[in-house]
Parts: structure tokens; C-alpha cells; sequence
């Protein structure tokens, strides 16, 4: 017996647990599989309605009773630097960017390692072993890079953030970096110059991930300018951070059924030659 791959997309939401960003909230996502010939095709289409990509698998919130989290993405053409974001260009000018394929290193594994006890040590991430790390990096099944970034003279390994390349964007999956150069705003110089990277590509958005309001984690995405959020089924750009405030109304979060239903699919039957 053949089997093949159904032709629509299927839904499926995982069990509620512990948020990592809102104390005392529970998480619940909307998830579909990330396979087959029409990957880049869905990936491109479901990365503009909100979704993120982990590995073989694109997913966005669809928590029961709060609707914090929010894709959050740059709009290049619309980006000026501010002082502090000069300030972070000139304090990493002796690094050198490096885009290579998507394979795990146990340079950046150890990075990795370092970043997560500095930074998330309590995180989800915080017991990942080599090879959960490798599949993060490698289980991709469309256009994505590693983008590495060394001291110019050293040659050590400083950052790395996996990017995947999109019709629209560059989407910034994961990225880490060496917590001791934190004083020299590595983390923001990785957007910085991933918003370089889109502008010399022409490319005219770079996807951050997702914004929470009223998490200190998530804070420091609302000071980019040019900066969109998806809101209420659409790309709205944020002058003031104040005007996104969650609902938390019990009917605020429409039924898992609706939300399917919004959802914007692209042709995914075989192009016949």
C-alpha cells in the first residue's frame, strides 16, 4: 500500500502548559507538520498569518485565555538606527559574519551552552543535550543558514543565529551569543545586521519571532522602529506598544475551529508538466 501526504494541511494543538514568558499563565499552540515537495510554499505563506518554525513543524499561540504573544517582524525599508543601535554597530565592528549550511558544530554547541547558563538557565531549552541541539540546527526542510559571526582577530566563535530564508524576509529562528560581550549589545548588533543582510538581498522584512507585552524578555524587540506586529488577523505597525494590550475576556481567543478556518492557505496540489 502507498501512503501519501494528505494535500491540505493538517491542525492539531498541543496540551496547556507552564508559559515561559507570563508567570502563571498556561501555553497552548496551534501546530501543523513542515514536509514534503510544497514545505518552502507553506512556510512562506503560514511565516506572514503568524507562525514560527521549530525544526519540521510551524506553529503559533492559541492559548485559551490570553493572546499576549504576537509575531513580531521589522519592516526593513522603514528602519532607522537610533543612537544606542549606532553605539552597538561600533562596538562590533571587529566581528566577521560567516553564513554556512545548516550543520551543528561543537563550537556552537558549547556557545550554546554557555549562552543558556548565563541567560535562560531556567528555560525550556535548559537540558537540551548535542543531538537536540544538532536536530534544531539540521532538522530543516527548506532554504535555511547558520550565520556565524567570530572575532576578527581571535577567530573565536562569538555568535550564531539560525536563519531561514523566506519569500518576503529573513527569520531569525534562534540565535545565541557569548554572554560576556552582552555589554556590547551583541544581541541587538545580530538584528542589526540581519536587517543589513535583507537590505543588500532586497528582501523587505526580518522576522523577530514573538512579542510579549509585559515580559522583560521580550521588551527589547519594541525598540526597533519600523517594527509590525500581527494583531487580530493582520500586520499592524507599532507606534506605541501601549496600543496592543492583551485581552483577556474569555471570549477573546476565538474557538480552535475558527482559527483553522482564517487561515489563508497557498495552492498545494503538484504542478503537472
Amino acid at each position: 500500500m502507498r501512503h501519501t501526504l494528505p494535500i491540505a494541511p493538517q491542525f492539531y494543538v498541543t496540551a496547556p502548559q507552564p508559559c515561559p514568558y507570563l508567570d502563571g499563565r498556561m501555553e497552548r499552540k496551534l501546530f501543523t507538520a513542515l514536509q514534503g515537495d510544497n514545505a518552502t510554499t507553506l512556510n512562506d505563506a503560514l511565516s506572514g498569518q503568524g507562525f514560527r518554525r521549530s525544526q519540521n513543524v510551524l506553529y503559533r499561540p492559541s492559548c485559551t485565555d490570553c493572546n499576549a504573544c504576537m509575531s513580531a517582524r521589522i519592516d526593513v525599508s522603514k528602519f532607522e538606527l537610533t543612537k544606542s543601535q549606532r553605539r552597538a554597530v561600533r562596538r562590533n565592528t571587529h566581528l566577521t559574519r560567516r553564513a554556512t549550511s545548516p550543520w551543528a558544530t561543537e563550537e556552537q554547541y558549547d556557545l550554546f551552552r554557555k549562552y543558556l547558563g548565563a541567560r535562560h538557565a531556567d528555560g525550556g531549552m535548559a537540558d537540551m543535550d548535542v543531538f537536540e541541539f544538532a536536530a534544531m540546527i539540521e532538522e530543516t526542510p527548506i532554504r535555511s543558514r547558520v550565520v556565524e559571526y567570530t572575532d576578527k582577530d581571535s577567530e573565536q566563535l562569538i555568535g550564531v543565529c539560525l536563519t531561514d530564508m523566506l519569500e518576503d524576509g529573513l527569520s531569525m529562528v534562534y540565535s545565541f551569543y557569548e554572554p560576556e560581550h552582552s555589554r556590547t549589545s551583541l544581541g541587538t548588533y545580530l538584528i542589526l545586521d540581519h536587517i543589513e543582510i535583507a537590505r543588500e538581498a532586497g528582501l523587505p522584512y526580518v522576522y523577530l519571532g514573538y512579542w510579549v507585552p509585559g515580559s522583560a524578555k521580550m521588551s527589547y524587540k519594541a525598540k526597533f522602529s519600523g517594527l509590525e506586529v500581527f494583531f487580530a488577523g493582520e500586520w499592524r505597525e507599532m507606534r506605541n506598544p501601549e496600543e496592543f494590550a492583551e485581552e483577556r475576556h474569555p471570549l477573546s481567543t476565538p474557538p480552535i475551529a475558527e482559527q483553522v478556518a482564517n487561515i489563508s492557505l497557498p495552492d498545494m496540489r503538484a504542478t503537472k508538466f
